[in-house]
């Protein structure tokens, strides 16, 4: 695949790069030496390693319990990482082989999507029919405990990984609510990723989860049996990405290849050249030009952000949701001799109108909100935090702006019926809140026990696409050389 390719020649690229940093003598390079800013910048700082050797001698002598060295120098590798932005790490053989696990779609675990935040893993998404989504797991929730173990003290960067049919108890922390334990037994996660039905006769609904390996294909297949269904063409698709975590970039691109005739799907920028890529769509178009709109909420990040972006900017598609998680970068995994791998950050994704979202996310045409009516109790109404921007050491984002609004996560099918209804009537949804609202004072007046909720949804003026973030990966993602996202449990 084109996208194995740029990350194998990424790989080759960075190889020689890594062998003169080692190298390097370290001499001042000559003012008149052409070649001068090459040999600073890839020489090696023996001052910064001294310092670095000095600590770790230190730890060694004096820390009050033994340490393995390989343990401290992972611990050092990692923390390397680390500081870099919250989705560079460090797997370990056994890590970089369940990581690559995900691109198939099978492995053990519970079936969350997960960021590593301080003391505290945090919950990207649960994904569908999986032991964590029925367990009760919410995108949004912190695990700070693992079987009673804060995370901080866990040796295992997989720890929610294990045998199918063992359990794992999680400590939960949810806004507005005490911690509280969730007991999970552990499966054989086979992700579905593509689901589908009828929402009335004409108008289809497609369900993406995340992007893997057959994405693409099984999307057609669905695409077929609905056509099928409705006499052999369908009047508007809605297509559902809320929560989708991302995945490999490739199956994003052949969904958004589907649905357009031509036009650029996504490019990627990065700093050097051989990590710059560019998406186009080729001829032929599943639903011959029939409308589409597509779901997006607080947990659609990466892939998915690839796909809404691609299909507004060609004007394929209407976005109707929620403003997007604005994860905008691209991971390359990188295999070392050793058998470990780095997940490393390499460039960023850009829409075909070449906007970036990293930071930002996609701000969707129709913005939908939470009906208080309908959102259980135990579900905080607004995470106000649950962004890429908000997340410790994140890329600045080309458009990104101080105090901006991060969206809500949006869930149940009051969602799906309101894109629905601006599949069939384009602007609709917008009017009927706009209404709502001027109606609005005049029910601020009853008693709070009998005032009815407020509209669900609120009209937001159209912005210029977003752009989407490459990967590959599982989630986000992957291919052992490919761009990925973040990683299932």
């Amino acid at each position: 695949m084109r996208l194995a390719r740029l990350s194998a020649a990424l790989l080759f690229a960075l190889s020689p790069a890594l062998s003169l940093a080692q190298t390097a003598p370290d001499k001042p390079a000559r003012a008149d030496d052409p070649d001068a800013k090459e040999s600073v910048t890839s020489r090696v700082p023996l001052d910064e390693i001294r310092r670095f050797v000095s600590v770790y001698n230190a730890v060694r002598a004096a820390y009050v319990d033994p340490v393995d060295d390989k343990k401290l120098m992972q611990s050092a590798v990692r923390g390397l990482l680390l500081e870099l932005d919250p989705h560079s790490t460090y797997f370990d053989k056994e890590d970089a082989q369940a990581f690559d696990e995900q691109a198939t779609g099978a492995y053990e675990g519970i079936g969350v999507e997960l960021l590593q935040e301080d003391n505290a893993l945090k919950v990207v998404s649960p994904i569908d029919d999986t032991p964590a989504a029925r367990a009760g797991v919410k995108a949004g929730d912190l695990i700070i405990a693992i079987d009673g173990t804060p995370i901080n003290a866990i040796d295992a960067s997989e720890p929610l990984r294990g045998k199918a049919g063992s359990q794992v108890v999680l400590t939960i922390a949810r806004e507005g609510q005490k911690p509280f334990d969730v007991t999970v037994v552990r499966e054989t996660i086979r992700v579905t990723s593509v689901r589908s039905k009828m929402l009335e006769p004409g108008y289809g609904y497609v369900r993406i989860s995340t992007f893997q390996a057959d994405t693409g294909a099984d999307f057609q297949k669905h695409v077929a049996q609905l056509q099928a269904q409705s006499g052999g063409k369908l009047k508007g698709l809605v297509l559902d990405l809320r929560s989708n975590p991302g995945g490999l970039l490739t199956a994003a691109v052949q969904v958004a290849d589907d649905l357009l005739e031509r036009g650029g799907i996504v490019s990627t920028r990065g700093r050097i050249s051989i990590s710059d890529a560019k998406f186009d769509a080729t001829p032929g178009d599943l639903l011959n030009g029939a409308p589409v709109v597509v779901l997006t909420d607080a947990g659609s990040a990466s892939a998915s952000e690839v796909l809404a972006g691609a299909l507004r900017d060609n004007q394929r598609a209407r976005i109707v949701g929620s403003r997007s998680f604005g994860k905008g970068s691209v991971q390359t995994v990188l295999p070392l001799d050793n058998g470990d791998s780095v997940k490393l950050t390499t460039a960023r994704y850009y829409t075909p109108s070449g906007r970036s979202i990293q930071a930002t996310g996609i701000v969707p045409d129709v913005e939908l909100q939470p009906d208080p009516a309908t959102v259980p109790k135990d579900i905080p109404a607004s995470l106000a935090d649950y962004s890429e921007a908000k997340l410790p050491g994140h890329l600045r984002g080309d458009d990104e702006a101080a105090g901006s609004k991060a969206g809500v996560v949006l869930s149940g099918d009051g969602p799906i019926q309101s894109a629905l209804q601006e599949l069939k009537h384009p602007g609709s949804v917008a009017a009927a809140a706009a209404a709502a609202a001027k109606a609005r004072p005049a029910t601020t007046a009853k008693p709070a026990a009998e005032a009815k909720p407020a509209a669900t949804q609120t009209p937001t003026p159209d912005e210029q696409p977003a752009a989407g973030a490459p990967q590959a990966g599982k989630p986000g993602t992957v291919e052992p050389a490919a761009p990925a996202v973040e990683g299932d449990k």
